[in-house]
């Protein structure tokens, strides 16, 4: 089966063309600066595509020009909230993108675009299947204790308040890929995994499943982040707002202008290394909060799990930042983590145990796909879309 994964922007529109069954990917490319003019606003100049309809034509030529006479299956769309709704994939069709849709004001960010994404390839190809692979869904095991927030009942009745957890595609394949490279069945998998990029979010695995992670309402909870403060006082938002920051300011500052952009200038994690092993020490110190924020949070998820039985870096910083997963691993002497240096510096694609022998327990460095894992949800509630429910 050929299915297109779609990662849909406001401004962007990322694809991979994917054979599922040989396990290939056949194309991929990036369409960005969608809607955006070129001068001054009014002006009426576009730089790139007009609408995603417009940029979804650049991709179809693109794709047909891999492909050849094969044609698509199928598409696959990675939505980045479900609510309370999506527990899986689901086979989209009207009523589901109304649905997502209804969502947006929980994640204003992303919905919207996924949902332009939908409609988009709707109208070009509107017998085409396709399915919505939901970045919450895998979270929806959480426990109540660990998703509930400890405010009003009609801030969760009536807004929907709740911890969601993200990044739930990513944390779903690598916990998959780790039980299998450790040789332990799924359902008696314990694991802490920390997916680390630019966006960061820390789960605990208990017999496989999801039972709480970092990030909650939004994306913004949890982990410092390449620009995201991640954990703080909420009393400091009361505060600023009394002292005149409008919601916008907030929302910014707390989003873009902060994690390790805010304490070191700059959010590229290289960057921030290499700056602070050149004796920079606003980058050290990001460095040394950030290491400290995943140790504390690996430390309580150790608990929460009953005691891990691996810990698992993923995700861009995850896997190629051997100095960012030492620093973590150095506050981990508690739990009897030991890495062994030449395995943590070694650069490889493949997953694989970085740890020493002596390590309490092993610690592994596993790539994530989540395009992979978007196609096979596809292939698989495609082929059998009875056993989804909506």
């Amino acid at each position: 089966m050929l299915v297109l994964v779609i990662n849909s922007g406001s401004s962007s529109l990322k694809y991979q063309v994917r054979d599922v069954e040989a396990g290939s990917v056949l194309a991929e490319g990036l369409v960005e600066k969608i809607g955006m003019g070129t001068g001054g606003e009014g002006d009426g100049e576009i730089e790139g595509p007009r609408d995603h309809a417009e940029a979804l034509e650049q991709v179809d030529a693109e794709i047909h020009a891999a492909l050849g006479d094969r044609e698509l299956d199928a598409v696959g769309h990675r939505v980045v909230h479900g609510g309370e709704r999506f527990a899986e994939p689901v086979l989209i069709n009207n009523e589901i993108t109304r649905a997502i849709e209804r969502l947006n004001p929980l994640a204003p960010l992303h919905n919207p675009a996924n949902v332009l994404g939908i409609r988009a390839i709707s109208k070009k190809w509107p017998d085409m299947p396709q399915v919505a692979v939901f970045d919450t869904a895998f979270h929806r095991t959480l426990p109540e204790h660990a998703w509930r927030y400890a405010v009003p009942e009609e801030l969760y009745a009536n807004h929907g308040i709740r911890r969601y957890g993200f990044h739930g595609t990513s944390h779903e394949y690598v916990a998959h890929r780790a039980a299998a490279l450790l040789d332990v069945p799924l359902e008696e998998f314990d694991a802490v995994i920390a997916h680390l990029g630019n966006g960061a979010s820390v789960t605990a695995i208990r017999g496989g499943q999801s039972v709480d992670t970092s990030m909650g309402f939004t994306p913004l909870e949890g982990l410092v982040m390449g620009t995201r403060s991640g954990d703080l006082d909420p009393s400091i938002l009361v505060f600023l707002g009394r002292a005149g920051w409008s919601p916008e300011d907030l929302d910014a500052m707390l989003n873009r202008q902060s994690g390790l952009k805010g304490l070191a200038g700059n959010n590229d994690m290289r960057s921030v290394v290499e700056a602070a092993e050149a004796g920079d020490a606003r980058a050290a110190m990001a460095l040394a909060v950030a290491s400290y924020r995943l140790a504390k949070y690996i430390g309580g998820y150790h608990v929460a799990v009953g005691g891990a039985k691996a810990l698992v870096f993923t995700a861009g910083i995850g896997e190629n930042s051997h100095q960012f997963r030492g620093l973590v691993a150095e506050r981990l002497g508690a739990l009897g983590v030991l890495l062994d240096d030449g395995l943590n510096r070694e650069r490889s694609k493949e997953p694989r145990v970085i740890s020493t022998a002596s390590s309490a327990i092993p610690v592994l460095v596993v790539p994530t796909d989540e395009e992979r894992a978007i196609a096979e949800a596809t292939a698989a509630v495609v082929a059998h879309p009875a056993s989804v429910a909506p």
